[in-house]
């Protein structure tokens, strides 16, 4: 399927809690959960704001994963972006209707090519969640270790795997 990325804007608020609300159930399998709250419209719409603010200053930048007829299949995100350093941590989630398509691993590779200033990628993923560990593993990370911390998610003792990546091409 082909995709673009496109940075988050003010206009994609109700679109955006339309796909969270809808994905809900099936994201909250694989991450904890954002809350009740979240899920409702008025403070989903403080969330956007404060999302959108904080791309603004360049702390983050957020990106929609949308397919050809410009529906949101997903989303990627590049948090705590030290400038300084040049590293950051990258989250992404698919819809449940879009999963096993190769959206996740094409979102990351386009990704990759639009942030060329972040020499340093962080991400982690659920020991459970193996669809996320081959996106990773597909797109250049390296697992380097498994938490000592374990919590307890839907039932399931969890831990978290840790993956960097390095920018390692000549720009």
């Amino acid at each position: 399927m082909d995709i673009a990325i496109n940075s988050l804007q003010e206009h994609d608020a109700e679109e955006l809690y339309q796909f969270e609300k809808n994905n809900r159930l099936f994201f909250e399998q694989m991450v904890p959960s954002r809350g009740e709250d979240y899920y409702k419209f008025e403070t989903f719409q403080l969330k956007h704001r404060e999302l959108l603010a904080e791309q603004q200053e360049e702390k983050s930048k957020f990106y929609l994963i949308r397919d050809n007829s410009g529906n949101i299949v997903g989303r990627i995100n590049l948090v705590d972006i030290d400038t300084t350093n040049n590293i950051a941590e990258v989250g992404y989630r698919v819809g449940k209707e879009y999963g096993g398509k190769g959206i996740g691993a094409t979102a990351l590779k386009l990704l990759l090519e639009t942030e060329i200033s972040v020499q340093k990628i962080k991400a982690k993923t659920t020991t459970n969640n193996i669809a996320s560990q081959k996106v990773l593993e597909k797109s250049g990370f390296k697992q380097i270790c498994i938490s000592d911390d374990m919590f307890e998610m839907n039932g399931q003792i969890l831990q978290f795997i840790h993956y960097p990546w390095k920018n390692d091409s000549n720009h």
